[in-house]
């Protein structure tokens, strides 16, 4: 198949899928829903005593037009432009980093490539690793060293980084790179990931705001908007591996966040991305039977919607390919379709990887992400649905203002009935298949907080058991188990400290907030002036400062986007909480980070910056 025809193939495919989002959108709505009142952000948690609903209101439908832009670059992963060569390449470790190959550039047609390694391979000595040289790029990027000053304080440190961290537009991305190019600046997370991350943008998007870069926050809103545009949804990062799932969809929160600044009409100019993020997310729900799932949509028992975790592909990862193949060559018992399906939703959770997803609690092998319906997704969903119901009253449209309003409602009541886990205290996952909670105390209970969707009472218990079972020295830990994933205990994570905070103080716990915030600023500054670094997660049960968090599938990350984001916002909030922040106001400060700095430059750069690749003869 040349090039263009497989191109066309796989457009057609794509704008099948987002014909279909946009189809489902005009059904999704068309369901009667009980009345009863959304809690609006902003407004008062919902009471303890149930809300009665009665009446129904007339059926509509939701028309959302076509996705408006063409893809720059042909949206294919390399592993399906290349498959025999990407196998060969990843299985045989020439890069540290299963990344590394997924973001290189193809010199020529892919189609070309694929010809050219099938008939190369086959000729006596020939060498993978030289192929590799003479065939792929790696990706063209602006090199910027930078190396920490002992005498800035983390809020000026944070600030300086933002320049470090941004991108400017990708303009001249080649069509068949992996990048999907955005049309404004943007920030990274840091080291190893230098695209943008949907969940991380938000955590960025509060720290830019506090320290006063608020065009930069608009930027990032409109570049998750051109995504929306292009896709038909926003993908887990702007990476062609990435399209076939999401993240914890935080774009209602955006829009929200850029609102507060610039007033409620940016509800109403964001409304047709919005509709759009929400048709990807509640598409298959159309005639869904009881007890059963499709896409992203599970109707459970009694009828009820609820959302899961899905990737439509069901595949190795591109980025995580090697260690993808190794899990289920470990696991012959398994179906390697369901695992790798069950890998991929765990990334589009943002916490790949974790015990929460673990149906033996302890083991990758066991992961099981599809059959569970999450709090903390269905929770982000609500307030989507809030946010529309916002941005069509902002357009005058009264009927389908109502419609969302109610789906929240339905929704938030759903929360409280279903995802409640009395035995824990605490909000949970539910396994819709063998139709139970799965009984895992993690952090992502602070979700019906943060959202408001908890009643009073539920909040008052969900804050006993956090810091009865979740609090440490360093801030909250994800979960109780010690499985050796990096979303497992002993690491604590920035998105969950503020979700936890904010979620807290909405519901007059202001003290545990406090707490929490303190804990967390104090742990991210010790380490900070002890090598210089803010970092992707930090080991909240650490006896002595400046240890280092690890678990995971890939070494612990400097940068870092959302913890610069979350200390820089909590910092705002609790001005008193470190009286010095300066390397140079402790002793071991400047050594520590001299040696920090060192040890960085001398250490194998495994993605975008690899100078050189190992070669196997």
């Amino acid at each position: 198949m040349t090039d263009n025809a497989y191109a066309v193939t796989r457009l057609r495919r794509l704008r099948g899928l987002r014909l279909c989002n946009a189809l489902v959108a005009a059904l999704v709505l068309h369901a009667c829903f009980a009345s009863a009142a959304a809690i609006a952000p902003g407004t008062q948690p919902q009471n303890d005593a149930a809300t009665t609903n009665s009446g129904a209101i007339t059926q509509v439908a939701l028309h959302v037009e076509p996705p408006a832009q063409a893809s720059p670059v042909v949206p294919v992963p390399p592993s399906e432009q290349y498959p025999e060569l990407y196998r060969d390449v990843e299985l045989a470790h020439l890069f540290p980093d299963s990344k590394t190959f997924a973001d290189m550039v193809p010199l020529e047609p892919p189609s070309q490539i694929a010809a050219n390694y099938t008939s190369a391979k086959q000729q006596p000595g020939f060498n993978l690793g030289d192929f590799v040289k003479r065939n792929f790029a790696l990706p063209a990027r602006e090199s910027k060293s930078y190396v920490s000053d002992p005498n800035q304080d983390v809020v000026s440190h944070i600030d300086t980084l933002w320049t470090v961290l941004r991108r400017e537009p990708d303009s001249t991305a080649s069509r068949w790179s992996s990048l999907l190019p955005l049309p404004d600046p943007y920030i990274v997370p840091g080291d190893r990931f230098d695209e943008i991350y949907y969940w991380d943008s938000y955590f960025i998007m509060l720290g830019l705001e506090a320290s006063g870069r608020h065009a930069m926050v608009v930027d990032a809103l409109k570049n998750f908007a051109a995504l929306i545009d292009r896709y038909g949804h926003i993908p887990n990062g702007n990476r062609t591996y990435y399209l076939s799932r999401s993240q914890p969809p935080f774009f209602a929160q955006m829009v929200r966040l850029v609102a507060d600044k610039d007033g409620d009409a940016v509800y109403a100019q964001y409304l047709p991305q919005l509709r759009r993020e929400y048709a990807y997310w509640m598409n298959g729900s159309e005639g869904l039977a009881a007890g059963h799932a499709s896409r992203h949509v599970v109707r459970l028992a009694d009828g009820t919607l609820l959302n899961r975790y899905w990737d439509e592909r069901a595949a190795p990862r591109d980025e995580s390919y090697r260690e993808d193949v190794a899990s289920s060559q470990q696991t012959p018992q398994r179906n390697p379709e369901d695992l790798w399906r069950n890998l991929r939703a765990g990334g589009e959770t943002g916490w790949d990887f974790s015990s929460r997803w673990f149906a033996d609690g302890k083991t990758l092998a066991t992961v099981d992400v599809t059959s569970l319906a999450p709090v903390d997704l269905n929770c982000l969903l609500v307030d989507l649905e809030r946010a529309l119901a916002k941005a069509y009253r902002m357009r005058g449209d009264v009927t389908h203002a109502e419609n969302m309003a109610q789906r929240a409602a339905t929704r938030a009541d759903t929360i409280r009935r279903v995802l409640w886990d009395p035995q824990l205290q605490a909000f949970g996952d539910y396994d819709f298949v063998h139709r139970t909670l799965t009984h895992k105390l993690t952090a992502a209970t602070v979700y019906p907080l943060y959202t408001g969707v908890a009643s009073r009472q539920q909040a008052k218990a969900v804050a006993v058991t956090l810091q009865r079972e979740m609090l440490r020295p360093g801030g909250l830990v994800t979960t109780r188990v010690a499985s050796g994933q990096q979303w497992d205990a002993p690491n604590g994570w920035a998105p969950l400290q503020y979700l936890a905070v904010i979620g807290l103080r909405r519901y007059s716990e202001a003290a545990l907030a406090q707490t929490i915030a303190t804990r967390w600023i104090r742990t991210n500054v010790s380490y900070y002036q002890h090598t210089g670094k803010l970092v992707e997660k930090y080991d909240v049960e650490a006896a002595a400062p400046g240890v280092a968090a690890g678990g995971g599938e890939y070494p612990l990350q400097d940068g870092f986007g959302w913890t610069n984001g979350v200390l820089r916002t909590l910092l705002a909030l609790y001005p008193q909480a470190v009286s010095s922040s300066r390397p140079s106001d402790i002793p071991a400060g400047p050594a520590g980070v001299s040696a920090a700095a060192a040890s960085a430059a001398a250490a194998p750069k495994n993605t975008h910056r690899l100078q050189g690749m190992r070669v196997n003869p």
